[in-house]
């Protein structure tokens, strides 16, 4: 007789931003700023995405890098980015300036880590498996404000492995928790 698993949770949720980047926004070293957008560049921030699965989100700049396969959609909660602003004394920042895909209200993402979860926006259901910590750099204190770097630490969000195909779209939507990958 196997192993009982508990039963998948599930939640609403609300996809709040979605950024797609063709190219790298920052380049160089944060103290010179940010490099223009590369010229023809469509706007990062999207009102729907297509995700792919083993590819990513269908023209960011990491879909189906090998190298990146496995971490290519990276998951955020706007409720981390709110702290961060209130603990550093700074108005609310635009969820989408922290660089992460898919900007999440309503649940913990940190505690997705290890996870298969199920996001669906009435457009298809999204398999990701969130593998590992989407560590902050030094560029989140010229995005978002100075701190920012040090205060995302260990809530910088999770890079997933797309596990299945479908459309993510700004606004409601139901989250499936299942139970932690094996392995």
């Amino acid at each position: 007789m196997g192993v009982l698993q508990p039963a998948p949770s599930s939640l609403p949720v609300e996809v709040v931003a979605l950024v797609v980047s063709a190219a790298h926004r920052c380049q160089g070293r944060p103290r010179d700023g940010i490099a223009a957008r590369p010229a023809g560049a469509p706007p990062e921030r999207r009102a729907t995405v297509r995700v792919e699965a083993g590819r990513g989100i269908v023209g960011d700049r990491y879909a189906g890098r090998p190298a990146h396969r496995d971490a290519a959609v990276t998951l955020i909660g706007v409720e981390d980015l709110e702290a961060v602003a209130d603990e550093l004394g700074v108005p609310r920042f635009d969820p989408a300036l922290a660089r992460r895909n898919v900007v999440l209200r309503g649940v913990d993402v940190g505690s997705l880590r290890g996870r298969e979860v199920s996001i669906d926006c009435g457009d298809g259901v999204v398999r990701l498996l969130a593998r590992r910590a989407a560590n902050p750099c030094a560029w989140m204190d010229v995005l978002l404000a100075p701190g920012a770097h040090r205060a995302l630490r260990g809530r910088g969000g999770l890079r997933c492995e797309p596990l299945g195909t479908g459309v993510l779209r700004v606004g409601p939507a139901r989250l499936v928790i299942g139970p932690p990958a094996a392995g």
